[in-house]
């Protein structure tokens, strides 16, 4: 009756041994460390760079006590902060300006376990320390901006057709274009509807005038703002880089918000001076005519950049067009061969001034330059083939699809697609995130004391089996954490002292069946089978109500709210794992094979 097979007794070890060995790591602590990472796409982290930073450090006389090359990073591991600060500024020198060299921690667990992959959790903002800042992104200041670039495509298009009309103007989200007849406006109308599939034509007449208004479409509004969202996302993180910080987080909240976790970081003005810089593109012509080497002056009216890959490139002085007159890049692929390439379209005057340029320099190469901090790197330096007009440019030349994914980001996030504002900011220092762990790792060790306490006092044996479970099911929920490799914050700590008191409730629920089934008379072994049985679906119930709630908390919720729905459903599993599951098994192992069980210590 109270007994179950062979293979279920193991698989309840094989979870609780997993659980223990996922929940080793958070156990060891952390070290110092630096992390190096490439700070271009075209530049990868490989055997040679790891090589370059062990020849570093040891002609600086700086040991590591372990140095790993990581997916695209490298990671030095050390005995203190001192070494872990000089061996930073040894290899920030020694590797130049195609790596970010920055400070981290790094778990001490044996290798065995990293071979395993168990690793610890990560500690949010409030538990490490660093600042947090909330951005606001101006949606208006988006779609104005594409409005405005629209009605400059919409003269440019006018004019090549030879199209007269009288004026052209944006009010919120309605372009006004006004003609001198009908007829006039008949033709615009068939023309800008097949170039302008993000607006909706109406024709009207005010005062004697010919109007065309063309309307924003609501798909289309939704695909700006979430455009701009994208394009901020992209240049703040490339802008953090600055920063030397190995683990931000740079995540969208809601619709029009971003949020921007720096751990670590303590100089708030610095962190502000780097989100809010601006970066600029422009369009130059190669100087294909002199040969340039590591060693050479530019000539005069030229200058020398790197591109993606290293090299170098001789451009002329002369801009053509800046990053101003670029309303959109997107990724895709050539009708002709299939090769993947990134289409650029620009403004009015943008495109007039590139039609000129790319006419009057057939056969030659022209540049693509972001500058950022007054520093510039060439993104692609095409060939012109042919006097490119329309207002759309397609470059191609050997990239691959995630290669024509990123530089069409790139050629977008220059610059910041629209204004932010900062509506929240918090500063964390490392002292108050150390004290932070110290409280929530007591609150939960003292609840979980108090409650081994009292089912111990009053249900004996059937109690202590309970606080068995209890610590299965607290070691479980810390090992699915570090499984996930989830951001424990101060609230997740509430998350899992809150599962602790949830948890119990399902053994009492047990006991108390147990012990009413007593009552009523039955042997023990029926009462233990009865009240496991009829006590299951009571369980059920409330954990799916639970589940619900903390499910709904996951989706609306934010932040800190985010963090405590998880640590919450993840702990409502675990619970009906350990408190169903785990203390049975206990309690066949110790009253199953008796035959005959003619009391049970349950108080």
């Amino acid at each position: 009756m109270n007994r179950y097979p062979l293979w279920k007794y193991l698989l309840i070890l094989m979870v609780l041994v997993a659980g223990l060995i996922y929940t080793l790591p958070n156990f060891f602590g952390e070290s110092p460390a630096v992390q190096i990472s490439p700070l271009r796409n075209s530049v990868k982290a490989d055997l040679a760079l790891l090589t370059r930073a062990e020849t570093a450090l040891k002609s600086a006389n700086l040991a590591p006590q372990m140095i790993t090359l990581e997916g695209n990073s490298i990671k030095a591991r050390f005995a203190d902060t001192d070494t872990q600060i000089k061996a930073k500024d040894v290899l920030r020198t020694q590797l130049g300006e195609d790596y970010v060299v920055a400070l981290n921690l790094l778990s001490r667990s044996p290798q065995w376990l990293t071979n395993l992959h168990a690793l610890p959790m990560y500690l949010g903002l409030d538990l490490r320390g660093g600042v947090h800042f909330l951005l606001q992104v101006e949606m208006k200041s988006a779609l104005a901006k594409a409005l405005e670039a629209t009605s400059g495509d919409i003269r440019s298009t006018l004019r090549e057709q030879n199209i007269a009309y009288a004026g052209v103007n944006h009010d919120g989200k309605v372009i006004t274009i006004k003609f001198r007849d009908e007829e006039t406006r008949s033709k615009a109308q068939s023309e800008l509807k097949s170039r302008f599939a993000d607006y909706n034509l109406n024709s009207q007449e005010v005062g004697g005038e010919f109007l065309l208004q063309a309307t924003l479409l609501a798909t289309a509004e939704r695909r700006i703002q979430e455009s701009a969202v994208q394009q901020n996302l992209l240049t703040l993180r490339n802008r953090i880089n600055e920063l030397g910080v190995a683990e931000p987080v740079i995540q969208q909240q809601g619709i029009d918000r971003i949020v921007v976790q720096l751990p670590g970081v303590q100089d708030t003005a610095h962190a502000k001076d780097i989100l809010g810089r601006t970066a600029t593109l422009e369009v130059r012509m190669v100087d294909d005519e002199h040969p340039i080497n590591a060693g050479s002056v530019a000539p005069f009216g030229t200058e020398i950049f790197k591109d993606r890959d290293g090299n170098l490139v001789l451009v002329k002085k002369q801009v053509i067009l800046t990053g101003e007159r670029i309303n959109d890049a997107q990724p895709g692929f050539d009708n002709r061969n299939n090769e993947p390439t990134v289409s650029i379209g620009l403004d009015g005057i943008g495109a007039r001034k590139f039609k000129e340029a790319s006419g009057e320099n057939v056969g030659k190469r022209m540049a693509i330059i972001l500058f950022e901090k007054g520093k510039g790197e060439v993104i692609t330096a095409p060939v012109i083939r042919e006097e490119i007009g329309g207002g759309h440019v397609q470059i191609s030349g050997k990239m691959t699809t995630e290669e024509t994914q990123n530089t069409a980001l790139l050629l977008r996030a220059g610059a910041l697609a629209a204004p932010m504002e900062i509506v929240e900011e918090r500063t964390v220092g490392p002292s108050l995130g150390a004290d932070n762990i110290e409280r929530g790792f007591n609150s939960t060790k003292i609840g979980f004391i108090l409650i081994s306490i009292f089912m111990i006092g009053y249900y004996l044996a059937f109690g202590t089996i309970s606080v068995v479970a209890l610590g299965a099911n607290l070691l479980l929920l810390v090992a699915l954490l570090s499984m996930l490799q989830a951001t424990l914050t101060l609230p997740g700590m509430a998350g899992i002292a809150l599962t602790l008191g949830m948890a119990i409730d399902a053994n009492v629920l047990i006991n108390e069946r147990i012990r009413e089934e007593l009552r009523n008379g039955i042997t023990p072994q029926a009462a233990i089978h009865a009240g496991y049985e009829n006590a299951f679906a009571t369980i059920v119930d409330s954990n799916i109500t639970n589940l619900i709630a903390g499910i709904a908390l996951f989706l609306f919720g934010s932040g800190p709210i985010k963090g405590f729905a998880v640590v919450l459903c993840l702990g409502i599993l675990t619970s009906m794992f350990s408190a169903v599951l785990v203390s049975r098994a206990m309690v066949n192992l110790i009253y199953g094979s008796k035959s005959r069980l003619n009391k049970v210590a349950i108080g």
